[in-house]
């Protein structure tokens, strides 16, 4: 897995990274001095697991963990510090563990233990919940979802878009939606990416239902579906929005 230690303090980043590379189940450690640092990394590596202090400098952990949770596939938390105190707000944000100072070995290698058992856990979760089928020689994608004690099987050329808010993912088909607790990362990850377009952190919809790009307020965009629905491009968006819709 790859790993991110998160601390300003050098001698800190470098202990832990070197017992975290002692550890069978590390493929490679990138360090980061602060909030600013990390993010670049992110964006450059796709990080499996981040290792965060909580006191960085003028910053704190906590924030950098909120952030995290806007992305589309978050890497999974490990809180790494002197401070007792904050485990309660740990798991309050999904850390999956708390590691205290002075590091030891046998502790960096349980943390390492817990996330590896999340990955396989969420890997035995997603076989389940995809469902592929064959009609002739064309493969079609089915996403299925539960969604009020029930499974919904939904067929990926009938979905229009998908939008997630207060943790809740919700898939819009026609004269239909269906509400589940997975993440948008989930659904992006299963979807089939030549019919499908992120548009937004929280939205994702399918080209095919795209009837217009037209101008918004303060130089943004909208996207009117073919259902009549019109959803925002954010900027972050907008160049490779309009690549794939040739423009």
């Amino acid at each position: 897995m790859k790993i991110l230690v998160v601390d300003d303090e050098p001698l800190a980043r470098d202990e832990l990274s070197y017992l975290l590379k002692q550890n069978r189940l590390t493929d490679s450690v990138y360090q980061a001095d602060s909030i600013g640092t990390a993010v670049d990394k992110l964006l450059q590596e796709k990080i499996d697991v981040i290792f965060i202090d909580i006191s960085l400098n003028d910053e704190n952990g906590f924030q950098l963990a909120n952030e995290l949770k806007k992305l589309i596939q978050p890497p999974l938390i490990v809180f790494a510090t002197a401070f007792d105190s904050y485990a309660v707000k740990a798991f309050d944000v999904d850390a999956v563990d708390y590691v205290l100072k002075p590091f030891e070995q046998s502790r960096v290698n349980q943390a390492l233990e817990k996330v590896q058992a999340i990955f396989k856990l969420q890997a035995k979760k997603d076989n389940s919940l995809t469902v592929n089928s064959h009609f002739g020689s064309e493969k079609t994608k089915i996403i299925s979802i539960t969604s009020d004690d029930k499974t919904k099987i939904i067929k990926q050329h009938d979905l229009i878009m998908a939008t997630i808010k207060d943790g809740a993912l919700t898939l819009i088909t026609n004269g239909q939606s269906y509400s589940t607790r997975q993440s948008l990362g989930w659904l992006l990850s299963r979807l089939n990416k030549n019919d499908f377009l992120q548009v937004h952190r929280s939205i994702i919809v399918n080209i095919n239902s795209i009837s217009e790009l037209e101008p918004w307020f303060n130089h943004t965009y909208q996207l009117k579906l073919t259902n009549g629905m019109k959803v925002p491009v954010s900027r972050s968006f907008i160049k490779s929005v309009k690549k794939r819709l040739m423009m």
